[in-house]
């Protein structure tokens, strides 16, 4: 007869008979709250025993907190700390449009969601997932990616905020394309109808295969979303020429000493003082203990040239951020950004949701380690640095970047466009939330996607009513503008 096997009930028996416990969910501590199961032990369980607790059509409801700020008093605040210069640039690009206004206003709407259901299901959330966040650009051996690509309110939240936020954009970018108020609330539910989906087939896959699931070449078909195929094939071509070498050769002149150095473009792009530009030099010294040990090498191989203080988008404007031009042995470039992070306007917010708001070492550190959670492939050169007592992150700079302009699409691709999107962020939610309780949540009819679609529709009207405050505000004087560049 054989040995008779006395391996215990949740022990594997490895090579020479050592015997191996199983420790189900080890890794639990670095996404607190992913793997939650609830009292009855199973995640689906969970997620069905919390439609009773907050029913899915309850998400349609918006009641405004107490003590919101109007629209002036939201946009004063979001800019105290900015570089004073900059900040009637940015106001004047938030008045432009509504959709553009909501860009530039996270923290407002995230005021306004502490006022809505949250089902207590915690995620890495972009905290800023508009429709004009997500985009292309380059991995490590220059094929393109698409995915969300800004992070800077990212934090641990509610995933409730980042879908209802999408679906919102959706809404106005429609309205500002021309599209009839039908087609505009369709975006909105078939964005959220494509989270619930998406996340439904990556709760059915190995833990391996959800994580890296929807590659790149099958996300128009799993999103239907074939009436964007020419609108993405004209940015990819663009992306593609989107590079350091692309930026520096516009940018960059012959310097003196034979080198290369930035060419003033007021406002966007100026150059900076000698000290300024030594103080940010000295912080990429500590930027390099924050990137991966093996691309050291690849970086020693480059020499700092020039630095100059650039412009960047409209939420951002005002925000502290320098291009920094390097060059290796042969003069070919390298641009890096650096640029200022700041608390997340979210932060302040979570605890009215139920969300605990971790200790934050590094702001800079924040915003990488949050876009490495929700990306399927980041920036090889992703790290962050301090200048001069303040936080920045750094990255590469015109990475083969491209982006679909949400607000100049056709009526008939917002919802492709809204279906696409929703499955990324579903996929980016799905690294820190464990995929079977949401998709338990969400379920499999059209609940869900009915509730957030009327919440968009009515949260847009709010956003549309906040941008013409701001609109008379400057018409007034109230607050400074400047036409937006």
């Amino acid at each position: 007869m054989g040995e008779i096997d006395t391996t215990a009930p949740g022990q594997r028996t490895g090579a020479g008979g050592v015997r191996i416990p199983v420790v189900p969910g080890f890794a639990r501590r670095s996404a607190p709250g992913s793997s939650a199961a609830g009292a009855n032990g199973s995640p689906k369980a969970a997620g069905k025993a919390l439609r009773g607790r907050v029913p899915r059509s309850a998400h349609s409801s918006l009641a405004l907190p107490p003590g919101r700020p109007d629209a002036v008093q939201a946009v004063e605040e979001s800019n105290r700390g900015r570089v004073p210069g900059l900040t009637p640039m940015r106001v004047g690009r938030m008045v432009a449009t509504p959709f553009a206004f909501m860009r530039g206003s996270a923290g407002l709407m995230a005021h306004d969601l502490t006022g809505t259901p949250v089902t207590g299901v915690g995620a890495q959330i972009c905290g800023d997932a508009h429709a004009a966040n997500f985009g292309l650009y380059g991995d490590a051996r220059g094929n393109l990616v698409i995915d969300l690509n800004d992070f800077d309110e990212t934090v641990f939240g509610p995933w409730e905020w980042d879908l209802k936020r999408l679906a919102t954009s959706l809404v106005l970018a429609g309205r500002e394309a021309g599209a009839d108020e039908d087609t505009c609330r369709k975006g909105a539910y078939d964005t959220v109808g494509a989270y619930r989906r998406t996340m439904r087939l990556l709760a059915g896959l190995s833990a391996l295969d959800a994580w890296n699931a929807i590659a790149d070449e099958e996300l128009v078909s799993h999103t239907d979303a074939r009436d964007l195929v020419g609108t993405l094939e004209r940015v990819s071509e663009k992306a593609r020429n989107n590079t350091s070498a692309r930026f520096a050769a516009r940018s960059t002149e012959e310097s003196e000493d034979g080198g290369r150095c930035f060419i003033d473009a007021p406002p966007v792009l100026r150059r900076v003082p000698d000290e300024e530009a030594a103080a940010v030099a000295a912080g990429l010294g500590g930027y390099l203990n924050t990137v991966s040990e093996d691309r050291v090498p690849l970086l020693a191989r480059y020499a700092i040239h020039d630095v100059a203080f650039r412009v960047v988008g409209t939420g951002s404007v005002g925000t502290r951020s320098y291009v920094v031009l390097l060059l290796d042995h042969r003069g070919q470039p390298l641009v890096l950004q650096v640029k200022e992070a700041r608390p997340s306007v979210l932060a302040p917010h979570l605890p009215r949701a139920g969300f605990d708001v971790a200790e934050v070492a590094h702001e800079g550190r924040r915003v990488v380690l949050g876009q490495k959670r929700m990306q399927v492939v980041s920036d090889i050169l992703l790290g962050w640095a301090d200048v001069d007592g303040r936080p920045f992150q750094v990255r590469q700079f015109r990475n083969r970047k491209g982006s679909v302009d949400p607000a100049a699409l056709a009526a008939d691709q917002v919802d492709d466009y809204g279906r696409m999107t929703g499955a990324l962020l579903a996929r980016a939610h799905a690294h820190s939330a464990d995929p079977r309780l949401l998709a338990a949540y969400c379920g499999k009819n059209t609940e869900l996607d009915e509730a957030m679609a009327s919440f968009a529709v009515t949260y847009a009207d709010r956003t549309e009513a906040d941008h013409a405050e701001l609109v008379r505000a400057v018409a007034a004087g109230r607050i400074a503008a400047e036409p937006g560049v």
